[in-house]
């Protein structure tokens, strides 16, 4: 080895360390707080649980799982606990609401992502997100004291035979309309976020085959984004199923076991929201149903959110 290759190795200066000569504490808080509020969610999930479950399992022990899933009459207070009639007053609305939301939500979306120029959809989507801030007080009002008369005036016309009689003052069909009207900025804001993370270059390529603008919209933007559609439509069932104030005010409080929209029903929430009002005492059986209830609709939602994650991983599209 020369003495010039020595010289050069001595005076070269060392190779950077790619180790962190010193700790970012900030980045280290900012992680803590992250997990932080994961943690405190998880608490507060876990919590709820475990607030819902100790007056269940009293409840429970006093009235079978089959005696409170079967159908029949629902009446706490006379003994008779066949809560299928809240799922099915709950399901209900619930199922009339989807069929008014979902069309109208989709149509938004696409037109929002596909046909709207940008000043037309920087006036508009803010306006539709403003629907999502209303109260539900306000829409259970607008159902009571707007669309049942509406609906008590156009219904025989409209719909003969057995669905001719005309709603009384509660009904399904008004809470469910409204509902499906309160759902529109849930799904629809949602559904047009995932439409326009569809890549650009997919729309261009479609066109440059010679597709139409429809064509586009309904079969490369909506199959593009279909995972964030889904999630879209489950996250507005969760909602409708969760809705307390609105069919409480407007599908009114009777058990039937019916899915007619011009009946009067009484959803899983309105229950809860009628009867825990302080006026029942503790350790009774009447104060243990209300939180077997709100445990199946835990069960619910919860159910809801796995078939989300699910839908989500099964529809999911990645984009380079």
């Amino acid at each position: 080895m020369s003495s010039t290759v020595i010289g050069d190795a001595l005076t070269r200066p060392p190779a950077p360390q790619l180790k962190r000569g010193s700790p970012r504490w900030g980045e280290r808080v900012i992680v803590g707080w992250l997990f932080l509020c994961a943690a405190f969610s998880v608490l507060v999930t876990a919590g709820i649980v475990l607030a819902l479950a100790g007056p269940a399992i009293e409840f429970f022990r006093d009235v079978s799982f089959a005696e409170f899933l079967r159908g029949g009459i629902w009446a706490p207070r006379q003994g008779e606990f066949a809560v299928f009639n809240l799922v099915a007053g709950t399901l209900n609305v619930t199922l009339y609401a989807l069929l008014i939301a979902i069309p109208a939500s989709l149509g938004a979306a696409i037109w929002l992502s596909e046909y709207a120029s940008p000043r037309a959809r920087k006036a508009i989507k803010p306006i539709l997100e403003v629907l999502e801030g209303v109260p539900t007080v306000a829409y259970g009002l607008f159902a009571y004291l707007f669309i049942t008369p509406i609906l008590q005036q156009v219904w025989p016309t409209f719909l003969p035979g057995d669905l001719g009689d005309p709603p009384g003052i509660f009904s399904a069909g008004a809470a469910a309309l409204v509902m499906g009207i309160m759902l529109i900025p849930t799904i629809g804001s949602v559904a047009e976020d995932a439409m326009r993370a569809v890549p650009s270059a997919m729309r261009q390529g479609a066109y440059g085959l010679g597709a139409t603008r429809m064509q586009v919209a309904t079969r490369v933007v909506v199959p593009g984004a279909l995972s964030g559609i889904m999630a879209a439509i489950v996250l507005g069932v969760s909602r409708a199923i969760g809705e307390t104030m609105l069919v409480l005010i407007a599908a009114g409080a009777t058990p039937n076991l019916t899915f007619l929209p011009n009946e009067s029903i009484q959803t899983m929430t309105a229950f809860i929201a009628r009867t825990a009002t302080g006026d029942i005492a503790t350790g009774t059986l009447d104060y243990y149903v209300i939180f077997a209830v709100g445990g199946l609709l835990f069960v619910f939602t919860l159910t809801m959110n796995l078939i989300t994650i699910r839908l989500v991983r099964r529809f999911r599209e990645a984009y380079e």
